[in-house]
């Protein structure tokens, strides 16, 4: 098996890995992948030997290292960098001054974990075995599911990486509740004979491994760019006064979708603008109850005679925290809003840049012409 479909990467395309296309593997790994990072100083830096590299491996794995041996190291690399045990093989992501931006941004997110050093540049040796490595993943990782069913075990191995060297391998498992593996790893190492890593995965990093197509129509975003995963609960959908349909909420990892929380920051700092919408509004027709609020365009939906009302009132914001604050005093308005909103829509059409014409411009011309030629010729009567 010579195929890297899940080396960091998004789509599948088979690559032969050996020492005589390395540059294949560096373009191959830096157009697709969504661990890649964009070097926006790339310009400007011109170090040729950097003091601390970011490296990536299979699925969201990645990290900072420190150039020890002082090696002219370049985005696209593959090197050999310490692992625990041995050593692990990983492509160079980022070289340069953007580094140091990116390690703040890791400890700004909590991630403070001691770096490592890179040995050397990848020999043909090493990519050979790093090879040998990727082609055991997909049977070690048939293996071992049937080995977790037969001890009875309530998860789910989804994936399983192999370190570089071949000495260590790291299986990925989804389990709902709490899973006492500690039997499955003797057999796992009895039967592969190698050191294991058992690592728990949610159900939206399997999605994102496993790739698809939302309901967008546009590729899942946690195959794609999504690589830390934010909890997203039913308060993004009330804030947003989406429909709470669980069906329509859900995506193919059945929780909540990542989408959810994109607008969410707008939406809350567009509320702080808006009046209580729990307060009743009294009016001389009645109450009136909110029902619902279009944040962008600051209108907020009223119904007269209870929730359950079919005629639906806009009213804008500030109108609603007038007449709130009349209700405060004992006042009560004769009508909800004295000018009655039109709310347009928009037609479209076809305009050109300028702003003239339209596709239906030639159509009335080439209508009368073709009347006049189904049209019968008329006869002039005969002079007597």
């Amino acid at each position: 098996m010579d195929s890297l479909k899940s080396r960091g990467c998004c789509r599948e395309k088979s690559l032969q890995i050996n020492g005589d296309n390395l540059d294949r593997i560096n373009s191959y790994f830096s157009s697709c992948s969504k661990l890649d990072s964009y070097d926006w100083l790339r310009e400007v830096s011109d170090q040729d030997v950097p003091e601390v590299v970011e490296v990536r491996f299979k699925n969201t794995r990645k990290g900072f290292y420190r150039n020890v041996n002082e090696l002219r190291l370049k985005r696209g690399d593959i090197v050999a960098v310490e692992a625990s045990p041995g050593h692990d093989i990983g492509i160079i992501s980022l070289a340069g001054e953007i580094v140091e931006r990116q390690q703040r941004k890791a400890l700004r997110q909590g991630s403070r974990e001691e770096m490592k050093k890179i040995y050397r540049k990848a020999k043909e040796a090493d990519i050979e075995k790093w090879k040998g490595a990727i082609a055991k993943e997909e049977e070690t990782m048939l293996r071992s599911r049937q080995i977790a069913k037969d001890l009875g075990l309530n998860m789910k191995i989804g994936d399983v990486e192999y370190q570089g060297d071949n000495t260590k391998a790291i299986f990925y498992y989804i389990a709902d509740e709490r899973v006492d593996f500690r039997e499955l790893i003797k057999v796992l190492a009895e039967s592969f004979r190698i050191r294991i890593e058992m690592k728990q995965i949610g159900a939206r990093q399997e999605a994102g491994r496993i790739g698809g197509i939302g309901t967008c129509g546009r590729e899942l975003c946690c195959s794609t760019f999504v690589t830390n995963f934010v909890s997203v609960s039913t308060h993004s959908a009330r804030i947003q006064e989406v429909a709470l349909n669980p069906q329509k909420l859900a995506g193919q990892c059945g929780k909540l979708k990542c989408c959810l929380n994109y607008e969410l920051a707008g939406y809350e700092d567009a509320r702080l603008h808006f009046p209580d919408t729990g307060i009743t509004l009294k009016t001389g027709k009645g109450e009136a109850f909110h029902l619902k609020t279009d944040v962008y365009r600051g209108i907020m939906w009223y119904g007269l005679g209870g929730a359950g009302a079919q005629a639906l009132v806009p009213v804008p914001a500030e109108r609603v925290a007038e007449v709130q604050a009349m209700n405060k005093q004992g006042k009560v308005p004769d009508e909800l809003i004295e000018i009655e909103i039109t709310l347009k829509s928009e037609k479209l059409e076809y305009t050109d840049g300028v702003g003239q014409g339209s596709l239906t411009r030639f159509e009335k011309e080439k209508s009368r012409k073709k009347k006049r030629k189904n049209r019968p010729p008329r006869h002039k009567p005969r002079k007597s």
